[in-house]
C-alpha cells in the first residue's frame, strides 16, 4: 500500500474534526466533497454560508456533510474574541481588535482548536505560509518542551529507485526556517525523526547534511552543523544520528563506509536534515521531479495541535492528502 493510502486508511478510523478556513475556495470545496464522501474526516468550512453553498453548487461539489460556520454570525465568535484578548492583551491587543481578529477565518479556525472545538486545520491554498502559521504561534503555541516550529516532507520513492526502492525519506526543513541556528537544526532533526516514525512507520536514521563529511572541509557553515549534531545527541541520545555528512555519504552504503566508517547511519539514512531552507527546498524539488518521488508536505512540526500548510499551486488531491495527514497527526 502506498504511503498516502495507508495514511488515509488510518485517518478514516479516527473521525477527527478538521477546519478548512478557505471555505469558498474551489479546490477546497472539491476536496471537501471527496473527504466527506470517503469518510476521511469531519470538516468545518469557514466563511459566508450563502457564498460557500453557491460556489459548491456551481462546482457540483456535494458538501452537505460539512458544517459551515460564518464568523460574522456565529454564536462562538464572542467567546473566541474574549479568548484571543486574554491571550494577547499583554501584546497590546484591545477588546475591539480581538473582536475583529476573531472574525478572520484563519484566526477563527485556530481558536476552534484552542478551545477544543476542532482537532486540526489545513490552509494555504490562497494564504501564505506566514498567514497560515502566525495565528497558531500566537494562540496554540508549541508543544511542551518544544521551542521550534519547522517543517518536513515525506518523500516516497518509486519502486525502481536505485538506492531506496519504494522507500520513504524525510526531508527537513524545506518550508519554514530560512537559516536555522545549530539549536534549531538539532530541533528539526528530532522533530523530523518523530514525524517520520508517526506518519510513515520508519525507524529513523538521521543524517545532518553538509558539503563536508566528518571534517573534510573547514567552514563556519560546517561548524554549525557539527554543533547541531552535538546538541541533537545531547537532547535525544537514543536517536540514530550522524553528521556532518555529504548527501552521498548519507545515502550510498559504499560511500558511507568510506567517509564515516563504523557509522550506524551513513549509507542508510532515511531522515535528511538540510543545513538551511535554500538547500532543503531545492533538494526536495529535485528529488520530486528528477527521481519521480511523491512529496507529501510541507508538514508543520512542533505546534501543540496540527496545522498544515498548502502550496498555493496545490491540487484537490493535495488537499485531500493533507487533511488525512493532519487527522493522523491529531491522534
Amino acid at each position: 500500500m502506498a504511503l498516502l493510502d495507508s495514511i488515509i486508511a488510518e485517518a478514516k478510523k479516527l473521525n477527527k474534526r478538521i477546519v478548512l478556513p478557505e471555505g469558498d475556495e474551489p479546490r477546497t470545496l472539491k476536496a471537501a466533497a471527496e473527504i466527506t464522501k470517503e469518510g476521511i474526516a469531519k470538516l468545518y468550512l469557514i466563511g459566508n454560508e450563502a457564498a460557500i453553498k453557491a460556489k459548491a453548487a456551481e462546482l457540483g461539489a456535494d458538501i452537505s456533510a460539512c458544517e459551515i460556520i460564518d464568523p460574522e454570525t456565529s454564536g462562538l465568535t464572542a467567546k473566541y474574541a474574549e479568548t484571543f484578548y486574554e491571550l494577547r492583551k499583554s501584546k497590546g491587543v484591545t477588546p475591539e481588535l480581538a473582536s475583529k481578529t476573531a472574525k478572520d477565518a484563519t484566526y477563527f479556525g485556530t481558536l476552534m482548536m484552542k478551545l477544543g472545538d476542532a482537532d486540526g486545520m489545513v490552509s494555504g491554498a490562497v494564504h501564505s505560509t506566514g498567514d497560515t502559521i502566525r495565528p497558531s504561534l500566537q494562540i496554540i503555541k508549541t508543544k511542551p518542551g518544544v521551542s521550534v516550529v519547522s517543517s518536513c516532507f515525506l518523500m516516497e520513492l518509486p519502486e525502481d529507485n536505485a538506492y531506496k526502492p519504494g522507500g520513504v525519506l524525510v526531508f527537513g526543513d524545506c518550508a519554514v526556517i530560512p537559516e536555522p541556528t545549530a539549536d534549531e537544526l538539532a530541533a528539526i532533526a528530532i522533530a523530523s525523526s518523530q514525524t517520520g516514525k508517526a506518519l510513515a512507520g520508519i525507524e529513523p536514521k538521521v543524517a545532518m547534511l553538509s558539503f563536508s563529511s566528518k571534517g573534510s572541509a573547514k567552514h563556519d557553515r560546517v561548524s554549525k552543523v557539527q554543533e547541531a549534531v552535538r546538541k541533537a545527541k545531547e537532547l535525544a541520545p537514543e536517536l540514530a544520528l550522524d553528521g556532518e555528512l555529504q548527501a552521498d555519504a548519507a545515502l550510498v552504503e559504499a560511500v558511507g563506509k568510506l567517509k564515516s566508517p563504523g557509522s550506524a547511519v551513513a549509507g542508510q539514512a532515511n531522515v535528511l536534515v538540510f543545513p538551511n531552507l535554500e538547500a532543503g527546498n531545492i533538494g526536495y524539488k529535485l528529488v520530486e521531479r528528477l527521481a519521480g518521488a511523491q512529496a507529501l508536505g510541507p508538514i508543520i512540526q512542533g505546534l501543540a495541535k496540527p496545522v498544515n500548510d498548502l502550496s498555493r499551486g496545490c491540487s484537490v488531491s493535495d488537499i485531500v492528502g493533507m487533511v488525512a495527514i493532519t487527522a493522523v497527526m491529531a491522534k
